[in-house]
């Protein structure tokens, strides 16, 4: 009851918080509709698993894509640590929240409204109860047209990943499936696998990678990623 109240309490709520210092302290904006820990003044306690990918993956000059971008958390600290970042993200309030912040901070970071998928297109985005961070293509219930574009596709008009994160609410196997070019790349992978685990498992293996959990303290190859999962490119 309390956290329903609170998710209505949180509806179009926008508030200003800083980067951790690490990240160059630089000033975004986020919505606790999105998530209810956004309304958190310290960034740094909000998701410090995704700030520690940040910090492990992201050294400066890195192309970085974040497939699935939110709020921003992850591309705007990979920015603030010196990488150029394309945040893609298919919620339009969303997408204008990071255009705003972008505004505001001035760091390297471009945002695409759309989808990615295996096909370009258009597709129906369902709004979750749970926030506007669980969002997804798949389900039932309100829903908007949304543009689709493929991994692959975004090559015409960037530079190759060497960071690909990946946070697409189980649509992951579609998206890689369009992205065969991208993933010759070799870029490292960040991915929250939530359905289809095998078919993203013998996708990343047969493009020459090698799965660990993102969140085990000693990190050892997986056969099935697990839902925080590394990628690390195993050919040169």
């Amino acid at each position: 009851m309390f956290r329903q109240t609170l998710r209505r309490l949180s509806r179009g709520v926008i508030l200003k918080r800083r980067l951790p210092r690490e990240f160059g302290a630089h000033s975004i904006l986020v919505s606790p509709e999105s998530a209810l820990n956004y309304w958190r003044w310290n960034l740094g306690k909000v998701d410090p698993f995704l700030l520690s990918m940040a910090r492990e993956l992201v050294r400066p000059g890195m192309n970085v894509w974040d497939i699935g971008a939110n709020v921003g958390l992850f591309s705007f600290a990979a920015a603030g640590l010196g990488a150029q970042v394309l945040a893609v993200e298919c919620d339009p309030w969303l997408a204008n929240l990071l255009r705003q912040s972008q505004l505001r901070n001035g760091l390297p970071v471009r945002i695409l409204q759309a989808a990615v998928h295996d096909s370009c297109g258009s597709s129906e985005l369902h709004f979750s109860v749970e926030g506007r961070a669980s969002n997804s293509l798949l389900g039932s219930g309100p829903s908007i047209a949304v543009q689709t574009v493929t991994l692959d596709s975004l090559l015409e008009n960037n530079p190759g990943p060497d960071v690909l994160k990946i946070d697409v609410e189980g649509v992951e196997s579609a998206v890689l499936r369009g992205g065969a070019r991208v993933l010759q790349h070799h870029p490292t992978i960040f991915c929250e696998v939530s359905q289809n685990q095998e078919q993203v498992g013998t996708i990343l293996r047969d493009a020459g990678y090698s799965l660990y959990a993102a969140r085990a303290q000693e990190r050892k190859p997986l056969r099935i990623p697990s839902r925080d999962t590394v990628a690390i490119p195993t050919v040169p």
